[in-house]
């Protein structure tokens, strides 16, 4: 029985995930390297990546929201978890009560972290996260002091240990830009600082994907991978994944639904942005947007079908999109590949992220739940 899917669906190699994370590893040797796996490892299943990655050697594993770290305890995987996004109000204890580390920025989500550990009768394992200058999450440098107070207070009283000191990068995808020795030089002076005051951290991290393949100086003792885990290049600048010694995990492909002959001057979807110039021949591919394919590269978006790259014709739709094979002729069932590798000639992720004029993390990641993934090197 062939239960493969058959209108549309992702391969995902869990070899590939398992290569490059020792690849990555490579690039950072004296540092841990934490797996990121928040939405839903890109894309790529979370639970099924996270063991790929642990067998690999990644020794941490990193998630945005509590439920997604919590979802990765109830599937049975130990080892440590650091999540960094929360809200007053989350499941603080049951994140305490899971051992996951809680990252904190701000002294309100101290004392949250603080209240749960009390609640659950245990210690909570907490990171302050410092804002170097990306400006996002993390705490500001005039408010740093008051941070580390509060958190060796409390692990003093024996509610909290502190694990970790963290801070993100805004520009590391670009190399060379100012903004880069300066957030590491924010970041030191703000080691030193905690550190001065008796805190005594598991992990001192900064380095995102790009850093670990660019910035050696920025390794600290963990590196945090995360688009490079699934072997996308984390951005242009840096190189294609083969330059970067990585390999894309992520094979998108449907099944060709309907081949028509169509006449000259034939519209095609909606709006009919795209015109027929001669009789052609059109196949229907049973994906769209509700499958996460951007509508944005509607009349762009490349695909591979007979063995050639066409290009999407006229806009995407919400479960389908239309090529233009010209003479050619393929059947009904035919496999169409919309991203892959690259080794074989399919377009890549990074091909629909310039059609879409967007980025690769949100080809990958956009790829929602009514596509099946379907594990190689499981």
């Amino acid at each position: 029985m062939n239960e493969t899917p058959t209108r549309v669906y992702a391969e995902i190699d869990l070899d590939a995930v398992r290569a490059n994370v020792r690849a990555l590893r490579a690039r950072a040797p004296r540092a841990e390297l934490m797996a990121v796996v928040k939405a839903d490892a890109y894309g790529h299943g979370a639970v099924r990546c996270a063991r790929a990655a642990q067998d690999a050697g990644a020794t941490w594993l990193g998630t945005a929201t509590p439920e997604e770290a919590l979802a990765l305890r109830a599937a049975g995987i130990a080892g440590p978890i650091l999540c960094w996004l929360w809200t007053p109000g989350g499941p603080w204890q049951a994140a305490v009560e899971a051992d996951v580390d809680i990252s904190v920025s701000a002294v309100w989500a101290l004392d949250e972290a603080r209240k749960a550990a009390l609640a659950a009768g245990r210690t909570a394992r907490v990171q302050l996260k410092a804002d170097t200058g990306l400006g996002r999450g993390g705490c500001q440098p005039a408010e740093w002091a008051e941070l580390v107070g509060a958190a060796v207070a409390a692990q003093a009283e024996g509610t909290v240990k502190i694990t970790g000191l963290w801070s993100h990068f805004a520009c590391a995808d670009e190399p060379g830009h100012p903004s880069i020795p300066l957030q590491l030089a924010s970041f030191r002076e703000m080691l030193a600082y905690a550190e001065k005051e008796g805190v005594e951290p598991e992990v001192r991290h900064i380095a995102n994907s790009p850093a670990t393949l660019t910035l050696p100086e920025s390794h600290f003792d963990l590196v945090r991978c995360g688009l490079a885990v699934y072997g996308v290049s984390p951005a242009p600048e840096l190189g294609t994944a083969a330059e970067l010694g990585l390999r894309p995990a992520m094979t998108l492909k449907a099944s060709v639904a309907l081949v028509k002959t169509v006449p000259a001057g034939h519209g095609v979807s909606y709006g009919h942005h795209y015109v027929t110039e001669a009789e052609t021949n059109l196949a229907l591919i049973p994906a769209g947007y509700a499958d996460g394919i951007p509508r944005h590269a509607s009349g762009r978006g490349p695909v591979s079908v007979g063995g050639r790259i066409r290009r999407v014709a006229g806009r995407v739709a919400m479960d389908q999109f239309v090529v233009d094979l010209g003479a050619d002729l393929v059947r009904a069932g035919d496999e169409a590949v919309l991203f892959g590798t690259g080794e074989h000639g399919e377009p890549t992720a990074e091909d629909w992220a310039q059609a879409a004029h967007t980025i690769a993390y949100e080809i990958v990641t956009r790829i929602g739940a009514r596509v099946p993934r379907v594990y190689l090197g499981g």
